[in-house]
């Protein structure tokens, strides 16, 4: 029986890790790979190389240090965690069942791609699902952001403040018709398309997005129709929102005693590598108390 598994190898389950460790908690890590989202930046031409959400020097040394260990990881898929006799039995893709008093969920979310011609192939180069983490490089040029929910409405709006133009593409109506989106319609700076994105093109960078009839030339992408929590393997434990994402409290508890979560499964306000660091660290601690409390 261990004390605790954390679920996901990405900045929030690395750091959880490393504090569990510290704590002299008998933990295992159990992922399908280390580092998570920090693997991926973009690039956008005349800025090639710049580094935005690879998480730096701290979560390269929480990897290091989780490759060194041998015990404390396991390279493998959770297919889903159940109640045992109050503990926690957790089953993996390759048959295994690992049982532990404690667990925290750290396993991030995926966007949700439009799969259009073009998309695949220019991920990172120039076309990113995070413009909270990349607006900063569209300075003075001309991104385009796909997505009708508040959260592109949202990245418009901030892209506007520093972009010469920001190209808004409605793949539906979604929020445009609310107070914020019809504000955003009078900005000046934003051009609405209300037409779905058919194609991105570019050679080693975006150069043009389709839309409808019109093909319009872009500094950027940023494809913004949502994400999909990686909450699948506790569905049975009825600790996710509408939307899929756990519910946790400010100690990164959810409704399940010995139940952790951190990062970007959870309905924390934003999903940001440093963010995602700080809410390991907070699961991590709050296990650790549970655990001295269970005796």
């Amino acid at each position: 029986m261990l004390d605790l598994i954390i679920i996901g190898g990405g900045p929030a389950g690395l750091t959880a890790a490393v504090y569990a460790l510290n704590k002299r908690l008998n933990v295992l890590l159990i992922s399908e790979d280390l580092g998570g989202k920090t693997a991926y930046g973009l690039d956008v031409k005349g800025y090639e190389g710049h580094e935005v959400i690879r998480g730096g020097e701290m979560i390269e040394k929480f990897k290091r240090q989780l490759e060194y260990l041998n015990f404390a990881r396991e390279i493998d898929r959770v297919n889903h965690v159940v109640l045992e006799g109050g503990n926690f039995a957790v089953f993996t893709q390759s048959s295994k069942k690992f049982d532990a008093r404690a667990v925290i969920l750290a396993t991030g979310a995926l966007p949700k791609r439009l799969n259009v011609p073009g998309e695949k192939q220019l991920i990172g180069k120039g076309l990113s699902y995070s413009a909270i983490s990349h607006a900063q490089l569209f300075i003075e040029r001309e991104p385009a952001i796909v997505g009708s929910n508040l959260r592109a409405l949202h990245a418009a709006a901030e892209m506007a403040n520093i972009a010469k133009q920001v190209h808004l593409v409605l793949p539906e109506k979604g929020e445009i018709d609310s107070a914020f989106g019809k504000k955003l319609r009078a900005n000046p700076k934003v051009k609405v398309y209300e037409a779905p994105l058919k194609e991105v093109r570019g050679t080693d960078f975006v150069e043009s997005i389709v839309v409808g009839d019109q093909t319009i030339k872009v500094d950027g992408l940023f494809i913004e129709v949502g994400l999909t929590p990686g909450s699948k393997c506790v569905a049975d434990l009825n600790v996710t929102d509408v939307y899929g994402r756990i519910a946790v409290n400010h100690r990164c508890q959810t409704s399940h005693p010995g139940l952790f979560a951190a990062g970007d499964v959870t309905d924390v306000f934003i999903e940001q590598v440093l963010v995602a660091i700080g809410e390991g660290a907070k699961a991590a601690l709050s296990a650790y108390e549970y655990l001295l409390n269970q005796g």
